[in-house]
């Protein structure tokens, strides 16, 4: 008797155990999943901005273009972020590239220029660049 009450404890942890690692192990990758759907949103949020600011230096509104270059800053920023924790380093690079050409992009801005233009130009066909690449992997 003792021994089939034994018996049964054992198989009753051998079931739980293996059902928590049969659960354990999809939720990586839907876990994964999330975080790639974050980035994408993040590059998507900051190109879009970057747009806008582009829109906004064409009709010489400098002052909202610099908002909106502040913006993708942001968006850029946190996905960024999430590169580096997926381990991606060469877009994370990349992307990195995109911050500065923003970065230098809000500075003619404030000076009114037109090559504000030029630099968010390019900093959207580098976050372009980026969203090829995860789409790709």
């Amino acid at each position: 008797m003792m021994k089939r009450i034994l018996g049964m404890g054992v198989a009753l942890l051998v079931a739980l155990g293996v059902g928590w690692v049969w659960g354990a192990s999809g939720r990586s990758d839907i876990s994964r999943a999330l975080q790639l759907a974050e980035l994408r949103d993040g590059l998507l949020e900051g190109r879009a901005a970057v747009l806008d600011a582009r829109l906004d230096i064409y009709s010489v509104n400098f002052g909202e273009a610099s908002r909106h270059l502040e913006m993708a800053r942001s968006a850029l920023r946190a996905a960024d972020a999430r590169l580096n924790d997926l381990g991606r380093q060469e877009e994370a690079t990349q992307l990195k590239i995109a911050l500065a050409r923003i970065d230098e992009a809000q500075r003619a801005a404030g000076q009114l220029s037109q090559n504000a233009n030029s630099q968010a130009a390019d900093a959207a066909r580098t976050i372009n660049e980026v969203l090829e690449n995860t789409a790709k992997r």
